[in-house]
């Protein structure tokens, strides 16, 4: 049902009209029945009624299955396709640290795992249907035939769903457990796809984590869907056990109890093995349809869940990002709660001013909350308590979206596209070239049509391929998180002596997050934070005597 209500939530009209080209089938399917069964009490002799009546019902029943059938499918898949991307717009319109919070295994669990089952299930309801809706009309066909025998094969089917659900309970909770596990496993997979070179490097934590952990959690998920698809099978083995039952009754027990002639017992007969079949169907495709629910369950806890904490992406309002003069935190803080620990982190309160045209050095020791003011100046996590104003102006749900516009970020954990996605220059391709070269990379990395010909770099040629794509976002202000820590002594030379005078010299403001203390005295602020708190904020007196021109100078890139 919760399939059914997914769909018909979609379109009901489709819903509507798939439903009564499945009920046309089965109508059909009956009718055929009748026509059989109608031809063996003729014993031969076929009028040309009956014939024709044949023929018509050949041709109408495979139309109205494939009407039905089409149907289905058409909306399923569109249901599907606008699941999928209502998902991925819920991640998306999702606070960031929201996101953090629940762990990427779970998104990519509910993408790769759970979405897949409902494709998978989804594909079997037409068939379904159309099954369902022959056995309501093969059974309305038997009433016709016998209102004693439709009455005792009644009674057992009542028997067989009451048993069925009986059983069927536990196989539930076993593979919603396994669904559970899933989760797990695939936190296990990213462990073991980021952790390879560790793995390898030491047998003993090689061997805990494959048999402690990953195999346990492994062997866990097997077990559960073995033990609850196998419920589901003794289940659908019992419904045809029933089945067999009352075919014995009709052979065996009626002709003893009252007179039934030969032709009526063969009707009996050839109407329930008739049935048999769509039947089996219909149970055979329980479990999967179980499974989809659960599956269909997670996917819509999971959007409850993004929602929770609201919803960014607002439209677009008249906020300039260009034209900016001042950037407050004004007592800001955020938060980190860790489960069982009434401690945690707090970054804040923090107060700060940013201007056009500054070059601001950020420092502090590990885990002093460095990256977590960078997210919160660049509009990427909410403050937990105070403000952060550009231009006196608060920013608030209805215009975080225009005040990252602001910023461009290469943070430590950044991920690199392929392309150049979001950027639609006329001469795009010429001026990533010219970057390619200043930043020693055109042997290494092509460009055409916006597309990179590889991003398969070392760690440092990647920063330099996001420092480029930086500078084609010609964003005001810049934020580079750890950037130079992975560069050759040349290129942090490059970075601090040329790049960032060349960004101040074009009135850019540049965030850096850095531990190069030798390198220091080229700000014009180095701000030192410590245990989530500013140890103090400086001036440097040094940073005015930067040299106003650079051999990086970036070609000029027009975005209005």
């Amino acid at each position: 049902m919760k399939l059914f209500m997914f769909l018909i939530k979609y379109s009901p009209g489709s819903v509507i009209l798939a439903l009564i080209a499945g009920l046309l089938s089965g109508v059909s399917n009956a009718a055929l029945l009748g026509v059989f069964n109608q031809s063996i009490k003729n014993e031969g002799a076929t009028p040309a009624a009956l014939l024709w009546s044949f023929i018509g019902l050949c041709l109408f029943l495979p139309l109205m299955r494939f009407g039905s059938e089409v149907l289905l499918t058409r909306l399923a898949q569109g249901a599907l396709f606008k699941l999928r991307i209502q998902v991925c717009q819920q991640i998306l319109a999702a606070p960031l640290r929201h996101l953090e919070e629940i762990g990427l295994h779970r998104l990519m669990t509910a993408l790769t795992e759970d979405i897949p089952t409902i494709t998978g299930t989804l594909v079997t309801l037409p068939l379904l249907f159309i099954n369902v809706a022959v056995v309501i009309t093969g059974l309305v066909y038997l009433g016709w035939l016998s209102g004693i025998i439709l009455l005792a094969v009644l009674g057992f089917m009542i028997l067989g769903i009451i048993t069925y659900q009986l059983s069927v309970t536990k196989a539930f909770r076993l593979l919603r457990l396994a669904r559970e596990d899933a989760d797990t496993l695939f936190k296990h997979f990213r462990s073991l796809t980021s952790g390879t070179k560790e793995l390898k490097l030491h047998r003993p934590r090689r061997d805990a984590f494959m048999n402690g952990t990953l195999r346990a959690t492994a062997s866990s998920m097997r077990r559960k869907n073995i033990k609850g698809m196998a419920i589901y099978t003794a289940a659908s083995s019992w419904g045809q056990v029933l089945v067999f039952v009352v075919i014995g009754l009709v052979l065996f027990l009626l002709p003893a109890v009252m007179s039934v002639s030969h032709q009526s017992l063969t009707g009996y007969t050839i109407t329930l093995l008739y049935l048999m079949t769509p039947l089996q169907f219909i149970m055979n495709t329980a479990p999967n349809i179980a499974r989809a629910n659960i599956s269909l369950n997670k996917v819509e806890e999971l959007g409850i869940s993004l929602e929770a904490r609201g919803v960014e992406g607002k439209p677009p309002n008249s906020m300039d990002y260009r034209s900016w003069k001042r950037l407050e935190l004004a007592s800001v803080t955020h938060s980190y709660h860790v489960e069982n620990d009434d401690n945690g982190f707090m970054l804040g309160p923090i107060h700060l001013t940013l201007s056009p045209g500054e070059l601001l050095f950020i420092t502090g020791g590990n885990g002093s909350g460095k990256t977590t003011l960078a997210k919160l100046l660049t509009g990427l996590y909410i403050p937990g308590s105070g403000e952060v104003r550009l231009n006196g102006e608060p920013i608030t749900d209805e215009n975080r979206e225009d005040y990252r516009q602001h910023f461009s970020a290469v943070f430590s954990d950044f991920h690199l596209f392929d392309s150049l996605l979001g950027l639609e220059y006329p001469d795009l391709d010429d001026r990533a070239r010219g970057y390619l070269t200043k930043l020693l990379l055109d042997k290494k990395v092509k460009i055409n049509g916006g597309l990179f010909s590889t991003i398969e770099l070392s760690q440092g040629q990647r920063k330099r391929l996001a420092l480029l794509i930086a500078y084609l976002e010609d964003r005001p202000i810049y934020l580079f998180d750890e950037w130079a820590a992975d560069q050759d002594p040349m290129f942090k030379e490059v970075f601090y002596y040329q790049i960032l005078p060349e960004l101040k010299s074009r009135g850019k403001t540049a965030i850096v997050i850095s531990h190069d203390d030798r390198y220091y005295h080229l700000a014009d602020r180095i701000i030192r934070l410590e245990f989530g708190k500013i140890e103090y904020d400086r001036s440097v007196a040094g940073s005015k005597h930067l040299a106003a021109d650079s051999a990086f100078t970036a070609p000029k890139v027009n975005t209005q």
